[in-house]
């Protein structure tokens, strides 16, 4: 008889009690590949550079080490840096459920709400910081955060980092942390400049790649040829024929509001999600999509990382992506872990260029229909 390898569980893992409660509460039993890379790795205190495309359960792989490590420090003790606001608060909701009986006291430590909120959470003593850059950086100029105690640093989405140009804002920070740390980096792609920061300031990384960066397995993928003109009629009918949650990306901030004034005139239950909203406004547009409050989100690339709601059925490019990179982050919005989604993207005339890039950069042909309106 031949027996296949053993499945990998979360309690084969050196974990604390504790932790697992918290893993088992929150329904997880398997790790993702991603997560059983990095684990066993993180736990053993290496620094670690894990590649692996967004949906793929990163976010576990390195806080369930930290909460291992930080469980009831008195002392801040770990930091983990986000690109973004979005993803920032989800990386922070992931540390309040799964260090809830461990004594983590997470802080959140972003732009766009009042100072005052910062200094309520740092007053409350956190051992575990969630953070974007440029906010880290007026606390650490003002001296109303000291990393001096840091033992593991986190950079999360290191290629949007480097996208959106948080580089030197890193570097800066890099510079305020102990030299003796564990440090994790966690990527889809790997920048030059991003690699160059890793080589110079982590000790002898462990790479844990998963996969190649391509679409989602399980995303069905849709190329439809139209006129600008024809944009938001062609997306009303996609609208029209979609049942389920629908997330829909637009490159401008005054495109996405427009958007939004014709979706829903004609009757959908709809939101809007751009760096000119209020934090409250963002918020309040992530939480109503995600509890289904509206079915339909219409949002700049501000959505394309950090926006976790599992049950996305399908992800529209109103405006095709301006790279290869960029369209694997959109549509991997859809089809999470190893659920099922679409993904449909208007293709211009402008727009051939780039498809013909994506084409070479995935080494997948993608058929390119004609929409009929």
């Amino acid at each position: 008889m031949v027996t296949g390898k053993k499945e990998v569980r979360f309690t084969d893992y050196p974990l604390a009690d504790n932790v697992l409660k918290d893993i088992s509460a929150a329904g997880y039993e398997t790790p993702t590949p991603i997560q059983a890379g990095c684990i066993p790795l993180a736990l053993a205190g290496k620094d670690v550079i894990g590649l692996a495309q967004t949906g793929t359960g990163k976010t576990a792989a390195y806080a369930l080490p930290i909460i291992q490590r930080m469980a009831h420090r008195l002392e801040l003790g770990a930091l983990i840096l986000a690109p973004t606001r979005e993803l920032a608060l989800q990386i922070f909701g992931q540390f309040e459920i799964l260090g809830r009986s461990s004594g983590i006291r997470p802080a959140l430590i972003v732009g766009g709400i009042p100072m005052v909120e910062d200094w309520k959470a740092l007053s409350s003593w956190p051992n575990v910081i969630v953070a974007t850059p440029g906010r880290l950086i007026d606390h650490l100029q003002s001296g109303g955060v000291v990393l001096t105690e840091i033992e593991v640093l986190v950079v999360d989405e290191a290629d949007r980092m480097h996208d959106m140009g948080f580089i030197p804002q890193i570097r800066r920070i890099l510079e305020a942390l102990p030299a003796k740390r564990q440090t994790m980096m966690f990527t889809a792609t790997l920048p030059t400049d991003v690699e160059r920061i890793a080589r110079r300031h982590m000790h002898k990384p462990e790479r844990v790649q998963v996969g190649r960066v391509a679409p989602v397995a399980g995303a069905e993928q849709r190329l439809l040829a139209v006129n600008e003109r024809e944009k938001t009629q062609v997306l009303l009918e996609v609208l029209e024929e979609t049942e389920g949650r629908v997330l829909v990306f637009v490159r401008t901030k005054r495109g996405v509001d427009h958007l939004f004034r014709a979706v829903k005139a004609h009757g959908q239950s709809v939101a809007r999600l751009h760096a000119d909203r209020a934090m409250s406004e963002r918020s309040e547009a992530m939480a109503g999509f995600r509890e289904g409050r509206h079915r339909v989100l219409i949002a700049t690339d501000i959505a394309a990382r950090g926006l976790d709601v599992a049950d996305i059925e399908h992800v529209i490019n109103y405006d095709f992506p301006a790279s290869p990179e960029d369209y694997v982050h959109r549509i991997g919005r859809t089809a999470r872990l190893e659920a099922k989604g679409v993904a449909t993207s208007f293709v211009t005339r402008a727009d051939q260029h780039i498809v013909a890039a994506l084409e070479r950069f995935t080494g997948a042909r993608l058929p390119l229909a004609t929409a009929s309106t």
